[in-house]
């Protein structure tokens, strides 16, 4: 198996990006399984806006592109935004490899893994407790085909609610997709 279709590695198991069967059979390109959706970087980009505009860089880092955190021996995760509190990702621990720290905060948006086999449900509660198992604070997870938004914070029960709804990011700044999108004209199917 080529090593471009591994996703992520998760306790020892490669887990290979959602197509990689369609790389394997001829009809698609290792690149046209890796890309963003129009909406995925959309949405992407709304997160770093704030981060950016309302929080700014004094206190964090804010890490994007399929982050690789490395939480252990073969468990490599990624993550669509990191946020990272400058004090404890200092300037030697940025180098080539993936990042060995933990976010604070780790935003995903979609599942980009193949969840063939009936891995889905187990993917997505997995994951999250494992980067909270390593000392996340709080992970939270955007589904674009269902609107709806998972929160899981350590020690806290995990939510689950549309994305209409503020929902706190970090220091107290807030997020409203649904808002967003309607402001910026952007109308989706809702029927996934």
């Amino acid at each position: 198996m080529p090593q471009a279709l591994i996703y992520e590695i998760m306790d020892g198991q490669p887990i290979y990006y959602r197509g990689y069967r369609d790389v394997l059979n001829g009809k698609k390109t290792v690149e046209e399984i890796m890309g963003s959706s129009g909406l995925q970087s959309f949405v992407i980009q709304y997160i770093l806006d704030i981060l950016f505009t309302k929080i700014g860089r004094k206190h964090y880092h804010f890490l994007t592109n399929e982050l690789g955190n490395h939480l252990g021996l073969k468990d490599n995760l990624s993550g669509d935004v990191c946020i990272y509190e400058r004090q404890k990702l200092p300037p030697d621990k940025i180098d080539t490899r993936y990042i060995d720290i933990p976010p604070k905060v780790s935003v995903e948006v979609d599942v980009k893994a193949d969840l063939s086999e009936d891995k889905a449900a187990d993917y997505v509660f997995r994951k999250p407790q494992k980067l909270l198992d390593w000392g996340v604070e709080k992970v939270i997870w955007i589904f674009t085909k269902t609107q709806k938004i998972t929160v899981a914070e350590r020690g806290k029960d995990w939510l689950t609610m549309d994305w209409h709804r503020e929902i706190e990011l970090l220091d107290g700044q807030h997020f409203n997709i649904g808002t967003y999108l309607a402001e910026e004209g952007v109308t989706i199917d809702p029927t996934p």
